[in-house]
């Protein structure tokens, strides 16, 4: 016999609710009243909270659907600063020129007392609505080193033009504004196998695929900026990262406008990435053995037997005269031309998204050995490969990572590019310009409930609008004795749901009518026979 939660939580996966809701304390200062609220998780992959995954999805297809075939320029005119915003920064700058008085006369105390106040007015304008970010009052000693920007002589060179703001495609005959799909892929590391597997382990490249892996975002932003300059007028994305059979990334891309699929194998070929890292071709110290220890006098990691500090970042990259590392992509290049409104624009919106709701290893599935020890090997490689400059796993080479603390310890890093379940794939699934559809998710969620909103009022039913601004948000203590059981919370959040959807359903029987095979009144002059 089932459980009852699990009951409940089959109840919630029907009508839609989330099934790990997130239990929140809200105080209401004008009504004295205080009381636990369940909001979404908010989760993106559907093992773990499938209606808000779905939610999620269905929330990106809108955007992608909205932006591909825009006929007009979305409007970015920003708004006039209003009086809280200037005076605000007015503020902000009275800080600063406290700051640099107190560093002049030495005051410790002042800067430290300073450096707060400026850091919480930086916070309030970012909640007062201004974008951008100010820089840090205290002023690095060290510049980063320049370098060049001439192409290297064995990639191709590109035509270049003036990039217009235009960001809509082409209209032909009057009435076709078509739009690009793009498939890129990584280069290959050795042959492989129908199933992914290298077809000799020996021989396949692990160092310079999980490399290529880690600096795949990179890869892709360049060739945007390629694209670009190409083209002459700035090309608007909606892109999704996935796995490949192999377990390297490629890249899907709907592109508003159209040029020559030319244009774009050529962009392609000469698009590269350096990365101006040192080498880390060679450990100096292995995992397992002795690693660097921190050393609070000399506010630094230092060797374990000579105790003699490593380098620092800023020594390290100062005399570089060769990338570490070079990423380009594959020869394997697919482009094809889309009308908006068409059954195949449909199609391959549905197939941009696919696997926006399942994790890496929900797409690439390890059944056999052989693809196990791929991923292994893999998996292995990323172990020992930096994933940035501030990667703990520069210890292992002899290189102190930018902003090196004492809690860090050498060759362990949590970011996403070293877990075994990601195999070095990019945090972000989905990339997204900004000026795509001209809306932010959050407004593509306001249309959503703008629309509901609407549908409902046609047919008398008036949801209030509720001020929340003044409610005050604190998370729930651990061991909180008051907070209600996640029984109660799935079955409150049903009950609201299903009254919601009838009302939906009303709504849109109102406007559209019954739906099929639903039972009509009966109209029939003629009574039916007994």
């Amino acid at each position: 016999m089932p459980i009852t939660m699990d009951v409940a939580v089959a109840a919630a996966e029907k009508y839609g609710v989330c099934v790990r809701p997130i239990v929140k304390e809200v105080e209401d200062p004008d009504a004295f009243e205080l009381r636990y609220v369940a909001v979404p998780c908010g989760s993106t992959v559907e093992s773990q909270c499938g209606p808000c995954a779905k939610k999620a999805k269905a929330l990106r297809m809108a955007q992608c659907r909205e932006g591909w075939h825009m006929a007009d320029e979305p409007d970015f005119t920003p708004e006039e600063p209003n009086e809280d915003q200037v005076g605000l920064m007015t503020c902000r700058a009275d800080l600063l020129a406290s700051y640099r008085r107190a560093e002049v006369e030495g005051n410790g105390a002042d800067l430290d007392e300073l450096r707060e106040a400026i850091r919480e007015a930086d916070a309030d304008l970012k909640a007062a609505g201004v974008r951008g970010r100010l820089p840090s009052p205290d002023v690095s000693a060290t510049r980063p080193p320049t370098r060049s920007t001439r192409r290297r002589q064995d990639a191709p060179n590109l035509p270049r033009r003036k990039v217009s703001k235009r960001t809509v495609g082409r209209e032909y005959a009057g009435k076709y504004r078509p739009s690009m799909f793009t498939t890129l892929t990584l280069d290959s590391y050795g042959r492989v196998r129908d199933d992914g597997t290298p077809a000799d382990f020996a021989s396949y490249d692990y160092r310079r695929a999980a490399r290529d892996a880690v600096h795949f975002a990179s890869l892709v932003d360049r060739w945007w900026q390629n694209l670009r300059r190409v083209v002459g007028f700035d090309v608007q994305y909606f892109a999704t990262v996935e796995p490949q059979r192999r377990a390297t990334p490629h890249l899907h891309a709907a592109m508003r406008g159209s040029f020559s699929h030319e244009v774009i194998r050529q962009v392609t070929a000469a698009t590269y990435h350096q990365v101006w890292w040192p080498n880390h071709d060679e450990l100096v110290y292995l995992p397992g053995g002795e690693l660097p220890v921190w050393d609070a006098t000399a506010e630094g990691f230092v060797d374990p037997q000579t105790r003699r500090p490593l380098s620092t970042w800023e020594e390290a990259v100062a005399d570089l005269t060769e990338p570490a590392h070079t990423v380009a992509f594959g020869r394997q290049v697919h482009s094809k031309g889309i009308l908006g409104g068409s059954e195949e624009a449909g199609r391959h919106i549905g197939y941009l998204t696919k696997y926006l709701t399942k994790n890496v290893g929900e797409v690439i599935e390890a059944n056999s050995d052989r693809q196990r020890e791929h991923h292994d090997r893999l998996h292995a490689e990323l172990q020992v490969t930096p994933c940035s400059e501030r990667c703990a796993v520069w210890l292992l080479y002899g290189v102190q990572p930018r902003g090196a603390r004492s809690v860090m310890t050498a060759g362990h890093c949590k970011n996403r590019a070293h877990r075994r379940t990601t195999l070095g794939l990019p945090g972000r699934r989905v990339l997204v310009s900004r000026k795509w559809s001209g809306k932010t998710l959050a407004d593509h969620k306001a249309d959503r409930r703008r629309f509901v909103a609407e549908a409902l009022a046609a047919v008398g039913i008036v949801k209030p609008v509720t001020d929340t601004s003044r409610l005050v948000w604190h998370n729930v203590r651990p061991g909180d004795p008051n907070v209600p059981p996640r029984a109660h919370l799935l079955l409150h959040q049903i009950a609201e749901r299903t009254r919601w959807q009838a009302e939906y359903d009303r709504a849109m029987a109102a406007a559209w009518g019954p739906p099929p095979g639903a039972a009509g009144p009966d109209v029939s002059a003629t009574p039916e026979a007994a």
